[in-house]
């Protein structure tokens, strides 16, 4: 089912989305894989406007957010306003105003009143897949409702913390009012953009001109990317989730006290 509309700016726009998917910008150095410097973050930002400027753009360049950092508000969003861009930022909603590192209801409002978009992205960034129906609940309905109480507006969409999901959690999403969910399959969207939207993770060490494959006509880089994604998703279910989280995190330099404490493994 294709749940989106078409706007009038969007049909003068191609009818692809690609989503990248980012997590935190950071100006002191780190060899956490989920961690950006300005730089690297400001010279992508630059190539997406490029590429939404020129006439031969097939494939639309989507900026998101995940978790809710601090330094989404202080680095990237000024990187984006001036270039013209706007960005969908997800929150993981307990945390906000609570955690060290992340956003405070202050700076949300501020984003959502220059025109960014607002998600959810869980309570307490807990895997969806391992919550009893009670913590879905509070994953779910509490982090929408707040979010709409604080924010005061409309919340229907959500991303997937740790990329987890499966049709239990993919209904609880519907029934608990989203009408997106963001996920981490890595692949372009047709518009009107259906009830499930891929993304594409950059990692820090990520290469420009890789980004740029990704947008090429004959999509073979995001497939060969496709591909990958998927032998990853058998390893998960061959290892479990708990040792593939030990994996990743020790594969990614995971640093403690971020993204849920490594529930973020994606």
């Amino acid at each position: 089912m294709r749940v989106e509309s078409i706007t009038g700016e969007q049909m003068q726009q191609p009818l692809r989305r690609l989503h990248l998917l980012y997590h935190e910008i950071r100006p002191s150095e780190s060899r956490y894989s989920y961690v950006l410097e300005p730089g690297s973050f400001e010279r992508q930002v630059d190539l997406f406007a490029h590429m939404r400027e020129s006439k031969s753009c097939e494939l639309w360049p989507e900026v998101t957010f995940d978790d809710g950092h601090i330094s989404d508000f202080e680095l990237a969003a000024p990187r984006l306003q001036s270039r013209g861009m706007t960005a969908r930022f997800f929150i993981t909603t307990g945390w906000t105003g609570k955690k060290s590192g992340y956003m405070d209801w202050p700076e949300l409002r501020t984003l959502h009143e220059a025109g960014h978009s607002i998600g959810a992205h869980g309570w307490t960034h807990k895997l969806l897949t391992h919550c009893s129906d009670n913590e879905l609940q509070t994953e779910l309905s509490m982090s929408r409702l707040t979010l709409e109480d604080k924010l005061g507006t409309s919340i229907a969409t959500m991303s997937l913390p740790g990329g987890r999901a499966n049709r239990r959690v993919l209904d609880a999403c519907a029934e608990a009012g989203y009408v997106q969910v963001y996920t981490s399959v890595p692949q372009a969207e047709n518009l009107p953009l259906g009830t499930t939207v891929g993304r594409v993770n950059i990692h820090g060490g990520v290469q420009l001109e890789w980004i740029a494959k990704l947008f090429e006509p004959d999509g073979s880089a995001l497939s060969r990317l496709h591909r990958q994604y998927r032998m990853k998703e058998a390893a998960k279910k061959l290892l479990g989730d708990r040792l593939y989280t030990g994996l990743w995190a020790m594969v990614n330099r995971r640093e403690p006290e971020t993204d849920g404490g490594g529930e973020g493994a994606e």
